[in-house]
């Protein structure tokens, strides 16, 4: 599986061969709530069938769902899923995420993927990162409001040995027997404690680097530390990451539990997601009363293809079926189980994107409008 952040999804903006499936359904992290999901996988499986062969060969089809019934039976897979599911395919590719907060059942075969949930999952202003870090361990999490897992990356460092490998100092300090007695004999200058430091300082900087370049800058989430105090400050005065919230979790990490460290990540950032959301309501009706923002898809649609959208807010979950003429902005409803026919905010989410604007994904309750979209002009 690839790490699901915003680089992953500028990766399915650019053209792909058609067809483009997208699949979504939400999935249980236990047994039994679990036990119905591979019928549920099953049957938008075969809604799949059913969309494709309105347009594509019987031969085709079967070749494009063959990794999907492969999946059906994989009964490891079912017993280790989280809240929900996406899979993103087209002609020689798939693309499985497992995602921290269910998602509705849906299924959708057009000329692009469906990215909205994504979006929404990706841009949602709840989700942020946990570096558990001790003196000699640093481990990744990502989380929400509601949830809390561990994230990994290949390249990163998870040990002091695996940041630091011969240059470790410490490997220097050798016990040697005389007389009976054990000496710690040192090769090169100043104690065990101030070596000890220098490797505490040349850790946390790789480590510092490893975050900042695998995880935030490709996520742009904020980052909690969850390490001891003594930890924070040593951590704090080397960082280079924008990304780190003032406020950490003063605690060795290797004492919390997933639920414990998303408790105390939660109330460090409710503020600020409390904060974002109402400071993004007050630009849209501050944009709005000087003839820079709308809340009508037709006129949004419009501004998007001419490049005016700096911020686009989607309400979460909502779908609006149709057609959109990417060169005039014209909209033509139509309906959503049509191969060629995919969700209008979804069309919309893409276009702003690759016109380098911005697009939230917000709750139903705090959207600004009623219509399920709000955008804000550039000029």
């Amino acid at each position: 599986m690839r790490i699901l952040n915003r680089q992953t999804i500028r990766s399915f903006l650019q053209p792909h061969e058609p067809p483009c499936i997208s699949l979504y359904m939400p999935t249980h992290r236990s047994h039994p709530d679990n036990l119905p999901d591979p019928k549920l996988f099953k049957n938008l499986v075969t809604q799949l069938e059913q969309s494709l062969r309105e347009k594509y060969p019987v031969r085709d089809v079967r070749g494009l769902l063959e990794p999907f019934h492969d999946l059906e039976h994989k009964h490891h897979f079912w017993q280790h899923t989280l809240d929900g599911l996406a899979i993103l395919a087209n002609p020689g590719s798939l693309y499985l995420f497992k995602l921290q907060r269910p998602v509705k059942e849906l299924v959708v075969v057009a000329d692009s993927f469906h990215i909205k949930p994504l979006l929404r999952y990706v841009q949602s202003a709840d989700r942020f990162h946990i570096l558990a870090l001790t003196r000699h361990t640093a481990k990744m999490y990502e989380g929400d409001r509601y949830h809390v897992d561990p994230v990994e990356h290949q390249e990163f460092p998870a040990t002091i040995t695996d940041a630091l490998g011969e240059e470790l100092t410490e490997k220097q300090i050798v016990a040697s027997g005389a007389g009976g007695g054990l000496h710690g004999i040192r090769h090169g200058h100043g104690s065990r404690s101030e070596e000890q430091e220098k490797d505490d300082y040349r850790f946390f900087r790789v480590i510092d680097r490893a975050v900042l370049e695998q995880f935030s800058k490709p996520s742009g989430l904020p980052l909690i530390l969850a390490a001891l105090t003594e930890h924070q400050g040593t951590f704090r005065s080397i960082s280079q990451n924008p990304h780190l919230l003032p406020e950490g979790i003063p605690h060795n990490p290797d004492a919390l539990d997933t639920e414990a460290l998303r408790s105390a990540a939660w109330k460090i950032l409710e503020p600020f997601y409390v904060q974002r959301l109402a400071k993004l309501r007050e630009d849209y009706h501050t944009a709005q009363a000087h003839q820079r923002g709308t809340a009508d898809l037709s006129d949004a649609a419009r501004a998007a293809v001419e490049g005016r959208i700096a911020t686009l807010l989607l309400e979460a979950d909502r779908v609006e079926a149709g057609r959109l003429d990417r060169h005039t902005g014209a909209i033509q409803p139509a309906h959503l189980h049509d191969p060629e026919v995919d969700d209008l905010f979804d069309d919309l989410s893409e276009i702003v994107l690759n016109t380098a604007g911005e697009v939230i994904m917000v709750p139903k309750e705090a959207m600004p409008t009623t219509t399920g979209l709000a955008a804000i002009y550039r000029f």
